[in-house]
């Protein structure tokens, strides 16, 4: 085998489908950094996070930037349904900057429906694998400030600082994600040397074979991480995709040292290197998946609230039944949830997606100290039964993933430890209990017992002195 078809078997090990693999827990390596440390105590507290995939691919509604790489077209070009040609649809694609115009963002209004919700940091796509950048950085031409983007003249054109400086205003972590990967970047894919005459994930060329243009791109790669830790205000997370792009697969952009700058400007902040492992992998990343047990190192699920990581017309967007469903089994189990919403051509949310949002928001506003700041706890799930803890209370959250389920008088709780009182979260009733073999018998109040089934019932146990 070439080294060419290695690498390319290697980066198709990384992402499938444009989906990444996530490290094991057991390779997981704790920062020494007592700064990041806390700041990790402060990730885990946190649970749960807006993501936002934003980019050129929401004009056309369609997955985000995949469809770009011919060695992916198989699965990545099903929207394509107007050209079989690759090459007229990359160059349409690449155009989109001319007519990217969200006229109606407006960041404050984002921020207050994050606040509103329940989410406790962002995390938002500074630029994706096509490489058009949301911010007005001084290294590429190819972002939303260029002049022939008609965007460029909205009072928001520099969208980055706009969505940060809203989003910070209200108390909501900021976290800058970062492609390695940039398709457009002529030292990444250099269309005079694309192996085959096709496009892939990885670059156009061997890094060894020209290592002159490869160490421009790492240059470049650094300097633009530089310019959003300077320039963007505090930073608590820099959030890196594109996997492939490391240093076993042929692919070093040095990675470690452009972190090792940013936290001279940025001390605290937390580096994400999805699947490499190792110190600049603070916590790991499953990707529209959730671990079937517990992991006991700091992690987060990116989950989308629509079909995918893009706005899609017609989409359909999870109930907030299903949301809470999701979010209680990934922090039962030790995780944040990263959950993706995407705007629409025009800058708004789609109203569906805000329903569902708002919805789950109001779940929280009532239960989230079930689910804020707490920590894992055996025995953490058990049928429809999780648990959290936090301080001196244990929660036992009963979800009732469907809404015709009947809800019962008495439920036996496999929670071993010594509980002194019991009380519903939401109203404060006294549960009242006994202790059986195995657990607790808990005998829920009637008002609790009728009608539509709740989405879940939150048991607050007081552990005993």
């Amino acid at each position: 085998m070439s080294t060419t078809e290695n690498t390319e078997e290697k980066e198709q090990d990384i992402v499938v489908q444009g989906v990444h693999n996530y490290s094991a827990a057991e390779t997981y390596c704790r920062p020494e950094e007592p700064i990041l440390q806390e700041k990790l105590e402060w990730f885990q507290d946190q649970k749960l996070a807006l993501m936002m995939h934003w980019g050129l691919y929401c004009e056309l509604g369609m997955v985000a930037s995949w469809a770009l790489s011919d060695k992916d077209a198989d699965w990545s070009r099903h929207q394509v349904n107007w050209t079989d040609d690759g090459e007229t649809f990359k160059k349409q694609y690449f155009g989109l900057n001319k007519s990217f115009n969200p006229v109606r963002f407006q960041p404050e209004e984002w921020a207050q429906m994050a606040e509103d919700c329940g989410f406790r940091y962002l995390l938002l796509t500074t630029k994706h694998h096509d490489g058009f950048c949301l911010w007005d950085t001084a290294y590429t031409d190819y972002k939303v400030t260029a002049e022939d983007c008609p965007f460029h003249e909205n009072e928001h054109a520099d969208i980055v600082k706009s969505m940060f400086d809203a989003f910070r205003e209200k108390g909501i972590g900021i976290g800058a994600y970062f492609s390695k990967a940039d398709w457009h970047c002529q030292d990444y894919w250099n269309p005079e040397l694309r192996k085959d005459g096709l496009t892939s994930r990885g670059p156009s060329y061997d890094p060894k074979d020209h290592p002159e243009m490869w160490s421009r791109f790492q240059e470049f790669t650094k300097n633009q991480v530089l310019e959003l830790c300077k320039n963007y205000g505090k930073l608590d997370i820099l959030w890196f995709d594109a996997g492939w792009v490391c240093k076993d697969n042929g692919q070093d952009i040095d990675l470690g040292g452009i972190v090792d700058e940013a936290r001279k400007i940025q001390p605290w902040v937390l580096s994400v290197d999805r699947t490499i492992g190792g110190p600049y992998e603070n916590y790991v990343t499953p990707e529209l998946c959730i671990p079937e047990e517990p992991l006991f190192v700091p992690w987060e699920s990116c989950l989308t609230l629509g079909a995918d990581f893009t706005y899609e017309y017609g989409d359909r967007y999870k109930t907030p039944r299903e949301l809470v469903n999701l979010l209680v089994n990934i922090v039962a189990k030790g995780g944040n949830m990263a959950l993706n919403v995407s705007p629409q051509p025009d800058g708004r949310i789609p109203v569906d997606a805000r329903e569902s949002l708002f919805g789950f928001g109001q779940w929280m506003k009532t239960y989230g100290e079930a689910i804020y700041g707490t920590r894992i706890c055996a025995p953490y799930q058990s049928g429809n039964l999780s648990f959290t803890q936090k301080g001196d209370k244990v929660y036992a959250i009963r979800l009732y993933p469907v809404a015709q389920e009947s809800v019962e008088s008495r439920i036996f709780v496999p929670y071993t430890g010594k509980i002194s009182e019991i009380h519903m979260l939401d109203s404060g009733k006294e549960v009242s209990f006994t202790e059986t073999e195995g657990g607790l018998t808990l005998t829920v109040p009637a008002g609790y017992r009728q009608g539509t089934a709740p989405i879940a019932l939150v048991f607050e146990m007081k552990k005993a002195e």
